[in-house]
């Protein structure tokens, strides 16, 4: 098929400071020109700061691997996330954050992921029996119910209680309202302000926060009290509220805790949401690919982990969707001192994009890459480009601990609903790709299911 997944309108390469904030407070993707698909680097100036883009996988090796702590994580993207994440791994930087990933990481290795395979299952089927009734045919917005699965999830894993709970359910709404609010950057990304400034949110921000904040902090108590008594069950949120920072022997504190429950709720959940999304749109558009997956699903089910590891071609479309919906689509690092990157001078403080959404469809590295192609994964530059080319996840030390854990769920979920139903295009509403806090559509994806 010659249709092409959508993909945002470049910006013209020239435009005013005045309009490039006008299109990027609209959309962080289309505000950019088509030039940067083809940069190894590239520089941008304001009265502010300056920023470079950069898509050389020789210096992201750099940035992200050999000189991580040169390029910490600049606040500039902690500015409208604070209210929620206080200071979660997700912000932080330093001594603070490598002590939170020691007392994180054990959660998240392999053999917890069998242990909690489970859970997963459970939510990807109840999410299949909820959309039973919906698939008549009649169109749906397919977002909302990718977001619905991926939250029962986070809850059934981390705190092993369903999203119908009281209190999960009522989390989950407050997210859903807090993510549509929330641009990936706000102003404060490009105008320096002291701390001690007010920061200005969208409406209901703040009140969103406060709101998650409490609910969470009323699980974590509860399951405190249950490690005292002996009764918490043996899932994510005991792991690490019982994990022990080998460095100092001394864990999370309660708040502490909220601000990493706040963060493993925001990216385990709104990540795999996106690109659950996106993933069933591209199957509806390529009806070809979502017949080899049901054959695929049929042949080896979903049962149990091992099963899932044998599902090789649906792993390849989640992975081919992440290539081209990235759900984080930038990272920005800091630069901690000069440097002299390509024969250009880099001043200590500037902002260094990463760029998933470019180099993952960059044109000197990737053949076709604006094609939905998931059998590149197994060409030779489909192979080299995952090494150097392509990081949905990030890279290096700041690699997304619960990157195996997503892998997992996206294969699961998208196995399980297309086994159940197939998805179809609704004419006239193909999506749009915008970046909020994630690569969503800005009109919802909407698609027709029904039962096979």
């Amino acid at each position: 098929m010659s249709r092409l997944p959508p993909k945002p309108p470049a910006r013209p390469d020239k435009v005013s400071l005045w309009r490039y904030l006008k299109l990027f407070r609209a959309d962080i993707l289309s505000a950019q020109p088509q030039r940067l698909y083809r940069a190894w680097m590239a520089e941008f100036r304001t009265p502010f700061f300056r920023s470079f883009l950069v898509n050389q996988p020789e210096l992201l090796e750099v940035l992200l691997k050999q000189r991580p702590d040169d390029f910490p994580k600049s606040d500039r993207v902690g500015e409208g996330l604070r209210p929620l994440l206080g200071n979660s791994v997700f912000l932080t930087n330093g001594e603070t954050w490598k002590r939170q990933r020691r007392i994180i990481d054990p959660a998240f290795e392999g053999g917890r992921l069998r242990e909690t395979f489970p859970a997963m299952h459970a939510a990807a089927e109840a999410g299949v029996a909820r959309l039973v009734p919906r698939a008549d045919g009649t169109p749906l917005e397919i977002e909302a119910e990718t977001s619905h699965i991926a939250a029962d999830v986070i809850f059934r894993t981390l705190f092993s209680i369903p999203i119908e709970h009281e209190v999960a359910s009522e989390v989950f709404a407050r997210f859903r309202a807090y993510q549509q609010a929330q641009p990936i950057l706000n102003l404060a990304a490009f105008v320096p302000v002291p701390r001690w400034m007010p920061r200005f949110y969208p409406k209901g921000t703040r009140t969103n926060a406060t709101h998650i904040r409490r609910l969470i902090s009323d699980l974590t108590h509860a399951r405190l009290a249950e490690i005292e008594a002996g009764t918490a069950p043996d899932d994510l949120a005991t792991k690490i509220m019982t994990t022990r920072d080998p460095d100092t022997g001394v864990g999370f504190d309660a708040e502490e805790m909220v601000d990493q429950v706040a963060i493993f709720f925001l990216a385990g959940h709104e990540t795999s949401a996106s690109a659950l999304g996106w993933a069933l749109y591209l199957m509806a558009l390529y009806p070809e690919w979502q017949e080899k997956l049901a054959a695929e699903v049929t042949e080896h089910g979903t049962g149990d982990f091992a099963a899932v590891s044998r599902l090789r071609l649906t792993r390849d479309v989640f992975r081919e969707t992440l290539r081209l919906y990235p759900p984080v689509p930038m990272m920005v690092r800091e630069a901690q001192c000069p440097e002299r990157f390509r024969d250009r001078e880099v001043p200590k403080g500037s902002q260094m994009v990463l760029s998933p959404w470019h180099l993952h469809r960059h044109e000197r590295l990737w053949e076709r890459p604006d094609d939905f192609d998931p059998g590149r994964w197994q060409t030779e530059n489909g192979k080299t480009c995952a090494r150097n080319a392509y990081m949905p996840f990030s890279a290096g030390p700041r690699v997304c601990t619960g990157a195996g854990f997503a892998m997992v769920e996206g294969v699961l979920i998208l196995a399980q609903l297309l086994h159940r139903f197939r998805v179809e295009r609704v004419e006239g509403r193909d999506p749009q790709p915008v970046a909020h806090l994630t690569v969503r559509s800005r009109n919802g994806i909407w698609l027709r299911l029904k039962e096979r």
